[in-house]
C-alpha cells in the first residue's frame, strides 16, 4: 500500500501543477512544497490523508485500511469532517493504478 500512496502523492501533485501553472504568479517550488505538505495519520479503520498549507490542516480524504461490509482496502472516501469520512460511495481505489478520480483540493464529488 506504500507504493500506492507515493503514486497518490504524485497524482495529486499533478493536479495541483496542472491547476496552478496557468496562472502568472506560479511558482515551481511550490508544487513541491505543496507535496511535502501531504502527511497520512493511521487510524483504526482508516488513513486520513491530511494536507498542511502554512499553520492550517486539511483533511484531504481517507483510506480504508481492510475490506469491510461495504468497502475494499485501498477505496477513497472524501471526508465528512476532520475525523471521519463520508461513507456513501467510494472515489476510486489506490490499488488499482487509475488516479483519474484525483484532485488536488481531495477526491472527486460524485
Amino acid at each position: 500500500m506504500d507504493n500506492a500512496i507515493n503514486e497518490l502523492f504524485k497524482a495529486i501533485g499533478d493536479d495541483y501543477l496542472r491547476c496552478r501553472s496557468q496562472s502568472e504568479y506560479f511558482d515551481p517550488k511550490a508544487v513541491e512544497e505543496f507535496i511535502d505538505s501531504l502527511v497520512v495519520e493511521e487510524g483504526r479503520k482508516y488513513l486520513k490523508v491530511v494536507k498542511s498549507l502554512g499553520s492550517q490542516r486539511m483533511v484531504w480524504g481517507f483510506i480504508v485500511k481492510e475490506d469491510d461490509k461495504k468497502f475494499k482496502a485501498g477505496d477513497i472516501l472524501k471526508a465528512a469532517g476532520w475525523a471521519a469520512p463520508a461513507r456513501n460511495k467510494a472515489r476510486g481505489n489506490i490499488l488499482d493504478g487509475d488516479f483519474s478520480w484525483v484532485r488536488w483540493t481531495g477526491p472527486e464529488y460524485l
